[in-house]
């Protein structure tokens, strides 16, 4: 059964910095792509960045806010996010999710429970 765990969320001040991490167990096939995504209050789920497999190139994309300011990274099942600089708007539920790809070429995809961050002066 895979598993997400995710851990580092918080309640912190603006300015701040987090450092979120996944750990990813249980899956039988190769972890494709991995990512974080954020639910903020009243809000739909939205990409915060996403990175491919290293074997693959390991290309990243960010989302809008997270540019300059977030940064994702990966060491084989454990997936990162470092935010600094976090402002009131990151303020949300953040959830790690993960692609894999069978060696039939069947993907399929999994999320975490989710991580609570809040910033707040």
């Amino acid at each position: 059964q895979v598993q997400l765990v995710e851990s580092g969320g918080g309640l912190v001040q603006p300015g701040s910095s987090l450092r979120l991490s996944c750990r990813v167990t249980g899956s039988r096939f190769s972890i494709n792509e991995m990512g974080w995504h954020r639910e903020a209050p009243g809000k739909q789920r939205e990409l915060v960045a996403r990175i491919a497999r290293i074997s693959s190139g390991g290309s990243i994309e960010y989302g809008p806010s997270a540019k300059g300011r977030f940064t994702i990274s990966r060491d084989k099942n454990i997936l990162s996010l470092q935010m600094d600089n976090l402002e009131p708007e990151d303020t949300g539920v953040y959830y790690c999710h993960i692609t894999t790809r069978s060696p039939a070429g069947i993907f399929d995809d999994y999320w975490g429970q989710g991580t609570q961050v809040t910033v707040s002066s």
